[in-house]
């Protein structure tokens, strides 16, 4: 009976899924990045045990608010039996439909959410009303941070935080939020081995900016210049000046 309840739920929802991708433009495909090599490129969506997190979360909030409607409707009821009577319908109402949308939600919520990574830039998209997509290179990322609650650890997944310049001093609310200083990967089920592949992609994005460095140094090196900005030509003309200044003190004190 459980499995016929749960491939009900599963085909109503799909359906609604369906409908608000179409009807709010959602793409289903995950973002694309550019990338010399397309086999690089990685897509992947949130922890199923993050999905389960959230739910965790859902239910204690349904149990507590009905538990309080459910309270309000008795003592209505109690005072005046057939006002609690009429407003029977009322209460059902809204004990009930709040949570069959925020139940959808939560997953639309966990549906729309992907991270794409390639060789030199990952990407973050979430949203259906208003989708987001944050893009960070590997070479702008300054830090990249694990966070893991009691919570978390006991569905075993953890949240990632990648901050570039500016962004160490922003703090990433609980949910994955984005912004312009850093992307929040939450609901990661292998975090630390997707934190040391970013770690390394930095480092390996910095190495090859390292040696244009070192190739623009090469292309350089036949017209050597001062700290201060002056090639040899220049110096030479400068000191020459010095000289016939000086020269010219000279024979002017002389006279």
């Amino acid at each position: 009976m459980n499995d016929y309840v749960h491939v009900a739920c599963q085909w109503c929802y799909r359906g609604i899924w369906r409908v608000l991708t179409e009807w709010f433009c959602v793409p289903r495909q995950p973002p694309t990045l550019p990338s010399s090599d397309p086999a690089l490129v990685q897509a992947f969506k949130p922890s199923v045990n993050y999905l389960s997190y959230l739910k965790l979360f859902f239910w204690i909030g349904c149990v507590l608010i009905d538990l309080a409607l459910a309270a309000l409707w008795l003592g209505i009821a109690i005072a005046n039996p057939l006002i609690g009577v009429l407003i029977t319908p009322l209460m059902l109402a809204v004990m009930i439909v709040p949570d069959i949308v925020a139940y959808v939600a939560i997953h639309l919520k966990f549906d729309t959410v992907w991270y794409v990574l390639s060789d030199r830039s990952m990407r973050i998209r979430r949203g259906i009303w208003v989708i987001h997509e944050t893009s960070i290179t590997f070479e702008n990322i300054q830090n990249v941070r694990l966070s893991q609650g009691p919570i978390e650890r006991y569905f075993g997944f953890a949240n990632l935080t990648v901050e570039t310049a500016g962004g160490g001093s922003a703090h990433a609310e609980s949910g994955g939020l984005s912004t312009a200083h850093h992307g929040v990967m939450a609901g990661i089920d292998n975090a630390e081995q997707l934190r040391d592949q970013i770690i390394f992609k930095i480092q390996e994005c910095r190495s090859a900016g390292l040696g244009d460095e070192r190739l623009r140094d090469e292309s350089t090196a036949g017209h050597p210049t001062a700290s201060h900005g002056f090639s040899t030509a220049d110096i030479e003309l400068l000191a020459e000046i010095c000289d016939q200044t000086a020269l010219l003190t000279t024979r002017f004190r002389s006279k």
